[in-house]
């Protein structure tokens, strides 16, 4: 018999797989949000209750997010959130500013037709989200800046800038009601980099992103003390 080949084999592959992916999206989430706090344990039991999901795609998740630096190993004591700090958010400001700089010139120099078309698009869907007050905003906001950057030519270099996306917006959901843009038009500093970007202005494009970065980072980084954020 070649279980290779098994039919319920490769079903049973698809379905732990499909658990896994979905357990880690919905962490991902959780943490990311702030709906599971920083520092918190993850235990596997309160996580299948919450999830409802089995131990295994659970454990597969966690290891996941643990490559995402959103989740840490514990020795023999199982998982936790990762700690949230000053320093941190500053460390994570400065990688982002730095990567994403890199990766949107080499998008701009690499630009093409389709490129600029997905770049007007996905800043149209998350203004029409953000108009509507739609849940979706969130996802659509990354869309737009991770759009920005998808002609690098660089999977890893990509990778990172989601990773650190994610990393950076979670200090934000921490921040809550304390953090409000009434100084600033937050949708004309979006209007400005895509502008900049779809007409091959890399200095410019690069100086809007950067500024629109540091505005919200000056920000957060005052309100979060040096000590660890529970």
């Amino acid at each position: 018999m070649n279980l290779t080949n098994s039919p319920a084999i490769d079903v049973a592959i698809i379905s732990e797989t499909s658990a896994t992916q979905r357990a880690y999206l919905t962490l991902r989430k959780m943490i990311v949000t702030g709906e599971i706090r920083p520092g918190e344990k993850l235990k596997i039991e309160g996580l299948r209750d919450r999830l409802q999901t089995g131990a295994s795609p659970i454990r597969e998740a966690l290891s996941l997010l643990t490559s995402d630096n959103l989740v840490e190993r514990l020795d023999q004591r199982g998982f936790r959130t990762t700690l949230t700090s000053r320093k941190n958010f500053e460390e994570i400001l400065l990688l982002r500013c730095e990567l994403e700089d890199m990766a949107l010139r080499r998008s701009i120099a690499n630009r093409t037709q389709d490129w600029e078309e997905s770049v007007v698009v996905s800043h149209h869907r998350m203004v029409r989200a953000q108009a509507d007050g739609h849940q979706t905003f969130e996802a659509l906001h990354k869309d737009f800046h991770m759009a920005l950057l998808n002609r690098c030519d660089g999977p890893i270099l990509l990778k990172f800038c989601s990773q650190l996306y994610d990393l950076n917006i979670r200090y934000r959901y921490l921040a809550g009601s304390a953090l409000n843009y009434t100084r600033r038009d937050v949708s004309q500093e979006h209007q400005s980099i895509m502008e900049a970007a779809i007409n091959g202005e890399a200095d410019r494009a690069s100086e809007h992103l950067l500024s629109h970065y540091r505005e919200t980072g000056a920000f957060l980084s005052g309100i979060l003390g040096e000590t660890e954020l529970g």
